[in-house]
């Protein structure tokens, strides 16, 4: 089946759920044209969506009641083509021991041959270790990447260095479809890459991405992964009714200028 919804959990925490809808906003926001996705616009899709999932979670399965996301996020033939020269044009290195571990316990079945190699992707993890797994399976060539995990920044400013990783909690909550071959273990997450398990980036084709519909959608997923806690459903609307109206756009507007003037100071060091 083809699923959508959030992969990432690197910073996955027990902290107040409604950082999770100002984190949201704020990236809607600094991703598109302010003139055309305003923060009222934005935070009330979101919540919109929200609501629903609070109302109705399920996973996001694209083959039926989401058949409208499918034609937007299916990979078009370049990209797959594009994604196995970059795979075929791989530097291969000795990974260190214990991701070759993570690796080999990943692959679909034991004793497989793999070689390993460096990789970089995305923005927000740089700097890890990040090392990808290659071998041949029945016909066909099977990628697995493994990266490294760190304890999440909301716990070490709060001086809880050794609280768990919890990304294997939320990836596989109850109102989630979990990727089988997701797991994370000391401190190593690792996936299966493909041309169908990718993130969407917010290029020119993924325009949509900034659209009401999927800041609605993105609610919606959120609260899928905010219900996998028992006992919370009920705390959640109430703490959502109990704030003033426009708490969202005005918190994810300042939030937004925040990121832009730390940008700035980025730039000019």
């Amino acid at each position: 089946r083809l699923v959508w919804g959030v992969t990432d959990f690197d910073e996955a925490a027990v902290m107040p759920y409604a950082i999770d809808l100002v984190r949201l906003a704020a990236s809607a926001l600094l991703g598109g044209d302010d003139r055309k996705n305003a923060p009222e616009t934005i935070s009330s899709a979101i919540l919109r969506g929200y609501g629903k999932g609070l109302d109705a979670p399920s996973p996001v399965i694209l083959d039926r009641d989401w058949a409208d996301l499918r034609a937007d996020v299916v990979v078009p033939e370049e990209r797959r083509d594009k994604f196995w020269k970059k795979i075929d044009a791989r530097v291969i290195e000795a990974a260190p021991p214990r991701f070759q571990k993570v690796l080999a316990d990943a692959m679909p079945e034991p004793g497989l041959a793999f070689d390993t190699a460096r990789r970089v992707a995305g923005t927000g993890s740089l700097g890890r270790p990040r090392w990808i797994g290659v071998g041949q399976w029945r016909g066909g060539m099977i990628v697995r990447e493994a990266k490294a995990l760190l304890t999440s920044g909301w716990e070490l400013a709060r001086g809880n260095a050794a609280s768990p990783i919890r990304a294997n909690d939320i990836a596989s909550g109850r109102f989630r479809a979990p990727d089988p071959w997701y797991r994370a273990a000391e401190g190593i997450v690792v996936r299966r890459l493909s041309p169908n398990n990718r993130k969407i980036e917010a290029d020119k084709r993924g325009a949509f991405l900034l659209t009401p519909q999927m800041h609605e959608t993105m609610g919606f997923e959120l609260a899928n992964i905010h219900l996998g806690t028992d006992g919370v459903r009920d705390a959640l609307r109430d703490g959502v009714a109990s704030r003033k109206t426009g708490w969202l756009a005005s918190h994810a507007a300042v939030s937004a200028e925040a990121v832009r003037s730390e940008y700035k100071q980025f730039r000019k060091s």
